[in-house]
């Protein structure tokens, strides 16, 4: 394996997406990760279609495409840790792992003596992270958390969507569950960090990761615009609520966006668009008097789009530096070459469709260049690898703990 942390083992007990999406960031990065999955049914997420992958004779299989966008690079064991001896099972691997991502309820894992401090015995310099909807402390500990829901409650969408009032207004969430992909984010960055504490000190650690506590970290500028000034931020569509112009606006023919984040794109967009004059105006000359006076500007800007299509715009105000684009389709994301010029999908071998694509890694690294992009894997693809290789259990002890249904 290559990739910086080819020297890393992980242990994946997460399912769905916050935990997984750390865990196929370790992978990206080359460390090996364990993803143990329920056995017959595996991770939730494989279920959640259509659509499905199809196999190479175009017949559907039984993995989503939702499991497939936070797996890739892991192995599959099969193991119910509901039952003894699959615990004594997890128990071992984790002897050998560095690492345990898990987002079990509060205290979930307890029972099964897979918890921080169970391990911890087996594995003193075992980083084990654990993620929650509201985290190991406080009043909320106890309940289901999840990203719509955080969504709402963590303040995002109070500050997506159209304004109240306007036509399509209310509140929108985001189109990705952007709270659990942002939590895996942080997830593999902690452990990275405790990875760091222990080369240095050779003490493991143990993270609380709540997807609330990420909300409010992530509401960035949002959040920092209401405590400096008291006032809560409202939801302005597309609009920026530090920035103007830098929205999405109609042409003759479609939408662009406009990104226009200081007074000299401005003079050019101005320059581009025949109205010189509007950059020297007090009330436009600079951002902060945009901001104050969006209310008159935008109408302004809106009138004059109109009367170029997306296309010429665009190749107007490229040249002139004013940062502007097209607003993409999925499909046309993919068929960018920009896109395809950085490697961001990938065709990869697959056991059951032959070939799959993927999305790839957006990291890329000099020194360590990272593996080939390996796919997601079947439910229980290496158990024999894993069961047998890692812990050296014969075809004998593998069948009779499969008649047992413990594997």
């Amino acid at each position: 394996m290559a990739g910086p942390l080819s020297h890393i083992r992980v242990l994946d007990l997460s399912r769905v997406l916050a935990g997984p999406w750390a865990g196929q960031t370790l992978a990206d990065l080359g460390a090996e990760v364990i993803k143990v999955e329920r056995p017959g049914a595996g991770d939730d997420t494989r279920g959640w279609g259509p659509p499905f992958l199809n196999d190479s004779e175009g017949r559907p299989t039984s993995d989503a495409a939702y499991f497939l966008a936070a797996n890739r690079g892991k192995k599959s064991v099969t193991i119910d840790f509901t039952l003894p001896e699959g615990q004594e099972l997890v128990r071992r691997l984790a002897a050998d792992c560095d690492i345990v991502l898990e987002n079990f309820k509060v205290g979930g894992l307890a029972k099964y003596g897979l918890d921080y401090a169970s391990l911890k015995e087996i594995n003193p310099g075992i980083i084990y992270c654990s993620i929650t909807g509201f985290g190991q402390t406080g009043p909320y500990r106890n309940r289901a958390g999840y990203d719509f829901l955080i969504q709402g409650m963590g303040g995002l969408m109070s500050v997506t969507g159209e304004p109240d009032g306007e036509p399509g207004g209310g509140p929108v969430k985001v189109g990705v569950a952007i709270v659990d992909i942002f939590t895996g984010m942080y997830a593999a960055t902690s452990v990275l960090a405790a990875l760091a504490h222990r080369e240095r000190t050779g003490e493991g650690d143990y993270i609380d990761l709540s997807l609330l506590d990420v909300q409010v970290a992530t509401l960035a500028n949002q959040a920092t615009n209401y405590l400096v000034s008291g006032k809560s931020p409202q939801r302005l569509g597309n609009a920026h609520p530090n920035i103007v112009p830098y929205q999405a606006l109609a042409t003759s023919d479609g939408y662009i966006i406009l990104a226009v984040g200081n007074d000299s794109q401005f003079a050019k967009l101005c320059a581009v668009a025949g109205c010189p004059e509007l950059a020297d105006d007090e009330r436009y000359r600079t951002n902060a008097a945009r901001v104050r006076n969006r209310g008159e500007l935008i109408p302004l800007i809106k009138e004059l789009l109109k009367k170029r299509t997306s296309e010429e715009w665009i190749a107007a105000l490229e040249t002139a530096g004013v940062p502007c684009g097209p607003i993409n389709t999925i499909e046309e994301v993919f068929d960018n070459p920009q896109v395809q010029a950085r490697g961001m999908r990938v065709e990869v071998p697959h056991q059951v469709a032959g070939q799959l694509s993927l999305v790839g890694s957006p990291m890329k690294f000099s020194r360590s260049p990272l593996d080939d992009c390996q796919p997601p894997p079947l439910l229980g693809g290496h158990n024999d690898e894993i069961l047998a290789g890692m812990l050296g259990l014969s075809g004998d002890e593998q069948a009779r703990l499969r008649a047992a249904a413990v594997i």
